[in-house]
């Protein structure tokens, strides 16, 4: 279970460029969730992600992991069982190793019972392998391939292999479908969804198409003003619509919905 409690974070304090990114945020993710997020523009998306992930120190608050105090741990060591992607698919890879070496560097650093200076095996390579068979995309042959030569899809597939090959307690997915044409978007979703179920992983997954906010997972949270205005699950979000979603987000938030990439997209 991961627990955010009261957590806030201002950036530049006290000058003309103050932001308020956070306000007060709680929120509890309990094991198997699959949360879709969504939000107006500069409602603190990415911020959450950042708290969870450890790119920053919240400024008030605490963030708990399976019962473990993990709000002053760096973001180097949440990497071993926080997995992210990110919008931008050249983010996440390095494009001048291969795909077997990007895979490899993922499972050592993911993997806690490996030491340093570990070597992959052959047992892990025919791990890799057949797990790039399964994104069908032909990579399984092409593992001595720089990643930098691969398409969006492809690069952000692997990206996705990576951040799963072990399977982490928490999968953070940043709008990483938005940046890919259409019929790279659906098969990175599909890809996206077998593999939280074939893991039972833990997902929170911030996207602008409100048609996956009130389909994919099991839950759906809005955000505004740096906190979170609606969390739908159970009955509430049984047969919501895109409508439904509007209205409630302007009942809670005082405000129309203003996230233009949301509203131009299908």
């Amino acid at each position: 279970m991961l627990e955010l409690i009261d957590i806030s974070k201002v950036f530049n304090p006290g000058t003309v460029n103050e932001k308020v990114a956070l306000k007060g945020l709680s929120l509890t993710v309990n094991d198997g969730d699959f949360i879709t997020v969504v939000g107006s523009n500069g409602a603190g998306k990415s911020t959450l992600f950042n708290a969870i992930a450890g790119v920053f120190l919240a400024d008030r608050g605490k963030i708990m992991l399976d019962g473990r105090n993990i709000t002053f741990e760096p973001d180097y060591k949440r990497s071993h069982y926080i997995g992210r992607l990110f919008q931008d698919p050249l983010k996440g890879t390095a494009p001048h190793m291969t795909i077997e070496e990007n895979l490899a560097l993922a499972y050592l650093r993911a993997d806690t019972s490996t030491k340093p200076f570990s070597r992959i095996s052959r047992k892990e390579k025919e791990l890799f392998r057949e797990q790039l068979r399964q994104l069908d995309m032909g990579l399984e042959d092409r593992m001595n391939t720089p990643v930098g030569t691969l398409s969006g899809g492809q690069r952000q597939a692997l990206t996705l292999l990576m951040a799963t090959v072990v399977p982490p307690r928490i999968l953070l997915l940043d709008e990483h479908t938005a940046a890919l044409d259409p019929q790279a978007a659906e098969k990175i979703m599909n890809l996206t969804r077998e593999i939280v179920k074939r893991n039972n992983t833990t997902c929170l997954m911030v996207t602008h198409n409100l048609h996956q906010a009130v389909s994919v997972g099991n839950r759906t949270l809005m955000m505004a003003n740096g906190g979170i205005v609606l969390d739908l699950t159970g009955e509430k979000r049984k047969d919501l619509t895109i409508e439904d979603l509007m209205r409630m987000f302007r009942e809670q938030a005082g405000k129309e919905f203003d996230n233009d990439r949301i509203l131009l997209s299908d």
